[in-house]
């Protein structure tokens, strides 16, 4: 078992779900090791909603929440100047919203890990100019 708090990204959950993704093993292996809950925002859920695209996959998505495997932990609605100014800052690479969602995870959630498939985390800063710790393969 992992001893941080992790933050999913939409990747590590199409692929976690999606059987024929490229990253399948990897991510059931990985998620066999996590303490749940596993931490996300509604962005991330949306997004692989989204990118999943077929009733029996999106239903794993709401399972997994009902059960308690995933938490939705951020609001919007106190965090949206920060997303807004995180959103700007990597405007040049560019950042979603919901990896800017992630990132502000990071910084309020102490002992964090961003569990992605997603180069742009190793880019990213949170607090401006601390690494964010990523779980990836």
């Amino acid at each position: 078992m992992r001893n941080q708090n992790v933050i999913l990204d939409t990747s590590v959950l199409v692929a976690l779900i999606n059987r024929n993704d490229p990253n399948h093993a990897w991510a059931v292996r990985e998620w066999r090791q996590l303490k749940p809950p596993v931490l996300t925002c509604e962005a991330v859920i949306s997004e692989t909603c989204f990118l999943l695209m077929r009733k029996y996959l999106i239903e794993a998505v709401f399972e997994m929440i009902e059960v308690g495997a995933i938490a939705i932990a951020f609001n919007l609605q106190e965090e949206s100047s920060n997303i807004r100014i995180l959103m700007g800052r990597y405007e040049s690479v560019p950042m979603s919203f919901a990896d800017a969602c992630l990132v502000r995870m990071s910084e309020q959630i102490g002992n964090s890990a961003v569990m992605t498939l997603d180069s742009d985390f190793k880019i990213y800063r949170k607090h401006r100019n601390e690494e964010i710790s990523v779980i990836q393969p």
